[in-house]
């Protein structure tokens, strides 16, 4: 990691530690909790939530030409999870395993090493999204596209193993309905939506995205020479912040059954550096837009709970070029299986006499 990923990565640590202090002991956390309206919300964060999962954490970095409507896709051969994990308060553990039979084989799309630290932490009033991302070997996912059918004949999937894509990044979000909407039922299955609601969201986020490989990010062997003008890079650096707002919104049918649906959209700047193939290096400021989706469908109810969810994150970011963007995307979706179960806290103790 560079200096810049390091002290982000320290401070998204430190902000993440902030929210979770000493129960009763922190005005900060005092405002945070929410007596939700038992009408639309029923709170089992005092029960044991157990779940079965299968998920898959997902990165991606694209470089697009506006003017001529063509871009260049890198996808990682990132794996499918399978995995068990618990909820109880506000403490939570999941532990994912690899399976190779389910997942896809690296003689097509190439292997990727990655360490994958998504954070996803949800709070009554606020929503903190956490990314810590590292992924080296990545495919052309389109190369029909950008190399034409005749060479796709011969090179399905063309493999770029020297390239590594390291990005540390921030969001967090305010949620003004916290009373009658719960993201926390879709998302850690530790709440029951029961009727229909949604809410309202403000907040921003902070990301740093590094990309570089051992040539050009850009191939040299394009069908179209006039992509991103003949511009060759093989190390870029992006430092980004937005403003964000959007609404959020959880259909309930017949009391158990389930849609919810979270769009967020944000307008800020980002610093790029683009290191050349000549050796010099291109600086520039441009316009960030960012956005953050969350999808859920399933059943809940008191003590069940079946479904899917997503969540992803896209950051696209002005290049020091006319009508050129890179586009950086971070995600997971899951499929999860959950059953609550009641702790019994009333433990008694003997009594021990002391002599005197």
């Amino acid at each position: 990691m560079t200096h810049m990923t390091k002290r982000l990565f320290l401070l998204a640590c430190l902000i993440c530690a902030a929210l979770i202090p000493a129960a009763g002991q922190n005005a900060f956390w005092r405002f945070l909790k929410t007596e939700t309206d038992s009408a639309y919300v029923e709170d089992y964060t005092n029960e044991l939530t157990a779940r079965l999962y299968s998920s898959r954490k997902y990165n991606r970095y694209d470089i697009v030409d506006v003017k001529l409507k063509k871009d260049i896709l890198y996808r990682p051969n990132s794996p499918m999870n399978i995995g068990f994990g618990a909820n109880y308060k506000f403490l939570g553990l999941n532990l994912g395993f690899n399976f190779p039979f389910v997942n896809r084989h690296n003689e097509k799309y190439g292997q990727t090493k990655y360490l994958d630290l998504q954070t996803h932490i949800y709070l009554r009033k606020i929503v903190v999204d956490f990314y810590g991302q590292t992924y080296k070997g990545f495919y052309i996912a389109n190369p029909d596209k950008v190399f034409g059918k005749e060479y796709v004949t011969q090179n399905p999937y063309p493999q770029r193993p020297d390239i590594r894509n390291t990005a540390v990044g921030l969001n967090a979000q305010y949620i003004f309905n916290d009373k009658k909407f719960s993201y926390r039922a879709p998302n850690l299955q530790n709440e029951y939506q029961k009727r229909s609601a949604g809410s309202f969201l403000v907040g921003g986020d902070i990301f740093h995205v590094q990309v570089k490989g051992d040539s050009s990010l850009v191939p040299y062997y394009l069908e179209d020479t006039a992509f991103l003008h003949d511009f060759h890079y093989h190390k870029s650096s992006i430092i980004s912040t937005t403003a964000n707002a959007g609404y959020a919104y959880t259909f309930v049918y017949k009391h158990h059954w389930f849609l919810s649906l979270s769009v967020t959209g944000g307008l800020g700047v980002n610093r790029t550096k683009l290191f050349l193939e000549d050796g010099s290096i291109s600086r520039s400021f441009g316009w960030q837009i960012n956005s953050t989706v969350r999808a859920a469908l399933g059943y809940n109810s008191a003590n069940f709970f079946a479904g899917i969810h997503y969540v992803g994150t896209s950051n696209r970011s002005e290049m020091p070029l006319p009508n050129a963007f890179q586009t950086f995307g971070a995600g997971n979706l899951r499929l999860s299986i959950v059953r609550r179960f009641p702790v019994n806290r009333k433990l008694s103790f003997p009594s021990r006499k002391v002599s005197t």
